[in-house]
């Protein structure tokens, strides 16, 4: 990498071909904080979707021997299970607004879109991560570390 091309999204102002949102890493950890509510909520709605829909296949297997209490249970997951979908459903609304992308729903992986040697790229962080480490270009899935040289970029930016 060289050149001014070097730090990703160093001309934030050229409009990228694929239509997303190029993000600089100075915006990026500033978006951070929202950015892990929002991927908790992911999260935690795909995990209640998953232990409700299991529950559901069970008790729709024995609907006919249920007693009372499991019949109400039964309903009570339909219920909860729209929710969890609406709440899943508004949280990726909430990612996809901000120009963000989920790259792995499980481990709440997000993809902040940018440009690596004119390459469309994202920086790439997952719940449970205190601070931005790693970057991939978009058609790789494989994660690399942030260069060192692109930290000091921002440094000196803060200081300036």
């Amino acid at each position: 990498m060289s050149g001014s091309q070097s730090y990703p999204a160093s001309d934030a102002s050229e409009k990228p071909e694929w239509n997303e949102v190029v993000l600089r890493l100075k915006t990026i950890l500033k978006m951070l904080p929202l950015v892990q509510q929002i991927t908790h909520d992911i999260v935690a709605s795909h995990q209640a979707t998953k232990r409700l829909y299991s529950e559901e296949k069970r008790l729709d297997r024995q609907r006919h021997s249920l007693d009372w209490a499991m019949r109400k249970r039964r309903y009570e997951i339909k219920e909860e299970l729209a929710k969890a979908d609406k709440d899943l459903e508004a949280a990726l609304t909430e990612l996809h607004e901000l120009g963000l992308v989920l790259l792995n729903e499980l481990e709440g992986r997000i993809g902040f879109p940018t440009l690596v040697n004119n390459r469309r790229a994202y920086f790439s962080w997952h719940l449970g991560e205190e601070r931005l480490q790693n970057w991939r270009f978009a058609d790789e899935d494989a994660d690399r570390p942030i260069p060192a040289s692109w930290l000091k970029e921002l440094s000196f930016a803060n200081n300036a």
